[in-house]
């Protein structure tokens, strides 16, 4: 692991960089609702009016991305369509139709007469992102920082440098034009960059690393900051013998097929073997017709599966159109291969029995757990979130799929009239602790 990442010290070009989103992450800290809301549209207006230059950046990579044949999955991420990119500059726009979760009051209690306590939400500080390819991410995660008050350091893959640029100078210009701090929003270019910033504590204050599970480990091993954490996403369905079988096939092939290299995409498929004959004799031909490599063990081998699994393949994410599938003898063994093999992102069953379902939603430790509905689900936007930064695999909160709530912290205020904790040792005061 140390031969493939270096955490070489942050050089002063960097240390300055830092200091900027740090000093402008302060400013907008201190912003309120109604000027981050402007800004966020002010964003969106500058990336609608670099449209062409965008996408021209974006072909230009795509192009030498392909040249270095780099995989399908990385690809598929980078491209950036036109209608892509303005479903983009939407959902900047839409994070400011969202709550401010700034400065929400928590807790208000009267400790005792004169003495009252609130805890409110606050901004965290400064976010240091680093995430694989796609381009739009560097949208859904500056919309999101500054609509919480954070100032955010970006490092994407480079396959999407030029992209990158783009966007970030668009969302720049559009937060000088609203009267804030441009370097709130910051991009590096370098790998040495994205490493050096694990030896930033003095000035990033949350860590969010969107890459292999491998990059994600090596950095929460080598980073003071606090990190979260989203690595694999080996998420598995579940069909239960008493299964609606139109239901199982039609939310396995959503599952697979609607984007395949996504995180929430399932990798292995579980039958029950008492429904697994009917089911593959209609899901395997479905599959082929998609073009999706089927990987089985023996049983479903047994029952046309062309391709056997091995050991390697249930601790695989695939991002693509590759599918283990494991014939079960219950719901027990199906949860047992979940828990020995799942990344604890979102793991799903199909089921009619509403026991059944509950024991598996309740027993199985992931982020997201779902009942006959497709594991494609699992996402920010779809949950009302409006963007995501992240999603997150650890158990501690925030968990899932992290919007607005995930980038705030809170802080306790006191405000007293000459209080003393010596005239409660004494008697002289008594707590009330009642809640207003």
């Amino acid at each position: 692991m140390g031969n493939i990442f270096e955490v070489p010290q942050p050089g002063n070009d960097l240390l300055e960089k830092a200091d900027q989103v740090r000093l402008a992450s302060i400013k907008i800290s201190q912003t309120d609702n109604q000027n981050r809301i402007k800004a966020l549209n002010f964003m969106a207006d500058y990336l609608k009016k670099n449209t062409k230059e965008i996408l021209e950046a974006n072909n230009e990579d795509y192009a030498r991305a392909e040249k270095k044949g780099i995989s399908k999955a990385l690809l598929s991420r980078l491209k950036l369509s036109k209608e892509k990119l303005n479903l983009g500059i939407e959902g900047v726009r839409k994070v400011g139709d969202l709550a401010d979760p700034v400065n929400q009051v928590q807790i208000k209690r009267e400790l005792s007469k004169g003495l009252i306590l609130e805890r409110k939400t606050v901004p965290i500080g400064v976010l240091g992102v680093i995430f694989e390819s796609r381009p739009d991410a560097v949208m859904q995660i500056s919309s999101l920082a500054i609509r919480s008050g954070n100032g955010v350091m970006l490092k994407g893959g480079s396959e999407a440098n030029l992209t990158n640029t783009a966007i970030v100078h668009a969302l720049q210009n559009g937060l000088s034009a609203s009267g804030l701090d441009k370097n709130a929003i910051c991009l590096l270019t370098s790998r040495k960059d994205s490493m050096s910033m694990l030896n930033l504590e003095k000035y990033i204050n949350l860590i969010i690393p969107r890459g292999s599970n491998e990059l994600v480990k090596f950095i929460q091993e080598n980073t003071r900051i606090p990190v979260l954490g989203h690595a694999d996403g080996i998420c598995h369905l579940y069909i239960d013998n008493e299964a609606n079988l139109e239901m199982a096939l039609s939310v396995s092939l959503d599952c697979k097929i609607q984007y395949p290299a996504a995180c929430n995409a399932i990798e292995t498929l579980l039958v029950h073997k008492d429904i697994a004959e009917v089911f593959l004799k209609k899901a395997i031909p479905m599959f082929n017709s998609h073009e999706v490599k089927l990987i089985g063990d023996k049983r479903s081998v047994a029952m046309g599966i062309k391709y056997e699994a091995s050991f390697e393949d249930w601790q695989t994410e695939y991002l693509d159109l590759i599918l283990s599938i494991k014939i079960v003898d219950d719901l027990n063994e199906a949860i047992t291969h979940i828990q020995e093999f799942s990344s604890k992102h979102t793991d799903g069953i199909i089921t009619e029995n509403s026991i059944t379902a509950n024991k598996f939603m309740n027993t199985v430790d992931s982020a997201g757990v779902f009942h006959n509905c497709s594991t494609r689900f699992a996402d920010g936007f779809r949950y009302g979130f409006g963007a995501e930064v992240g999603i997150s695999t650890q158990t501690l909160p925030p968990r899932g799929p992290v919007g607005l709530e995930g980038l705030v912290t809170y802080k306790y205020f006191l405000k007293g009239d000459g209080n003393i904790v010596d005239d409660f040792s004494s008697g002289k005061a008594i707590f009330t602790h009642k809640d207003l």
